[in-house]
């Protein structure tokens, strides 16, 4: 149910070859990795899963800074505008994370009120979001944007009509949470019954009565115990293996039972918006709890000001990071896309992170395991131009809402 590896990351950041080239093809572990591109060929995060509260407070984020990201379900690049950055760019590999991001700006920038904002971005069951579509958003968007969500499925309807419904329960991960859901269904345990929690106490309560033993029924360990079983949720073969070996039993299940366990207990639930969305499948009304960073009232002027300050690239983190003048960048956001690379493109991507690095830059970062997977891997004249900051990264590591990561990394480069 936990969320590891919310970017595809290899994906993003060009690797998909290279990755399936690691293994012969018809291998067990060729076949594994062209499963895993092949499910993240379509739409895999309509909301990313990073707490972009923790990101901004990492960054120490303000008004003038450049940041270079990647994109996922765009919900932290629309936070950041908050912030009133001088500019970003979104990188994503992924064609239709590319269009879910250019919708989300241009969402803001037509749409007339905040409350149309919502009933389109965080409401289900809302018909009217095709007719606003209509007549506010399409005329503002470039021509493949359009012709992407214009586009009809095989129902018949046009892609844009999922916003009429649900677009949180479809993609990749809302498929997997569906599963989620059914294989609980069957153990007798209904999710969705955590809504009725009033307190963390009552959380922890419910946690403990109704998930934490589906962990230990033999349908969900034989399921976990397959690699596959949790490529909805972003996590390629070798962060399996990872996360794996963090257990006694190399069993993944009492990994995912730990990390569900924060999500579900740590935070009040009025209070997390990733516990809505696992265990309702939806964002919660105004009595019963907050909304994304992003979708929040308060925030709602700086962003449609600021939102022609963002640019989409369809194209790698990197690559992006080589256009870019010397001294640039002020802040980097990586998600885990490293989690995937081999050391020499970990070697490629710093470089271009610290040619681009302004005084003082940031770059942060998630893993699957705990510890920062560049140290030991970087080139010394890289890493020696890079400040660690350990103890804030494990700081702000506990606060982090959406409770799936082994590790969040900050570092700088000295002023």
């Amino acid at each position: 149910m936990a969320e590891m590896a919310p970017e595809a990351s290899f994906l993003k950041n060009g690797k998909l070859k290279t990755a399936l080239l690691q293994h012969k093809a018809l291998s067990k572990s060729g076949l594994s990795e062209r499963l895993f591109g092949l499910l993240f060929s379509g739409l895999v995060y309509p909301q990313i899963w990073e707490d972009p509260e923790v990101d901004m407070a990492a960054m120490e984020l303000g008004e003038g800074h450049s940041i270079v990201t990647i994109g996922s379900g765009g919900c932290n690049m629309l936070a950041y505008l908050s912030c009133r950055p001088r500019s970003i760019d979104v990188v994503d590999l992924n064609p239709h994370h590319i269009a879910l991001n250019r919708l989300k700006l241009a969402a803001f920038q037509t749409l007339p009120t905040h409350s149309d904002v919502v009933r389109l971005l965080a409401t289900d069951n809302a018909p009217g979001n095709g007719k606003a579509y209509d007549t506010f958003i399409a005329p503002s968007l470039d021509g493949a944007t359009r012709a992407y969500w214009e586009k009809r499925t095989l129902s018949g309807r046009r892609r844009i009509s999922v916003f009429e419904r649900n677009i949180y329960r479809t993609g990749l991960l809302g498929r997997f949470i569906a599963i989620g859901h059914i294989l609980a269904r069957l153990h007798g345990v209904k999710l969705s019954e955590m809504a009725e929690t009033r307190s963390l106490r009552e959380q922890r309560q419910f946690f403990d009565a109704h998930i934490a033993p589906l962990f230990d029924k033999p349908l969900i360990r034989l399921i976990t115990s397959a690699k596959s079983s949790l490529f909805g949720l972003g996590i390629p073969p070798q962060q399996y293996d990872e996360l794996a070996s963090l257990a006694d039993d190399g069993s993944i299940a009492p990994v995912l039972r730990q990390r569900l366990e924060k999500l579900a207990c740590h935070f009040p639930l009025r209070d997390n918006y990733f516990a809505w969305q696992a265990f309702m499948r939806r964002y919660p009304q105004p009595h019963e709890g907050s909304l994304p960073t992003y979708l929040k009232p308060e925030h709602y002027r700086a962003i449609r000001e600021h939102a022609d300050r963002v640019s989409v690239h369809h194209e790698t983190f990197t690559a992006c990071l080589a256009t870019k003048s010397a001294a640039s960048v002020d802040r980097y956001v990586l998600l885990d896309a490293q989690d995937w690379m081999n050391d020499r493109q970990l070697n490629e991507l710093w470089a271009e992170i610290t040619r681009t690095a302004a005084p003082g830059a940031r770059v942060i970062f998630r893993t699957a395991a705990e510890k920062s997977i560049i140290e030991g891997r970087l080139s010394d004249a890289i890493r020696d131009q890079w400040t660690y900051l350990d103890a804030r990264s494990q700081e702000l590591n506990l606060q982090d809402r959406s409770a799936i990561y082994g590790g969040f990394h900050i570092y700088t480069r000295p002023a």
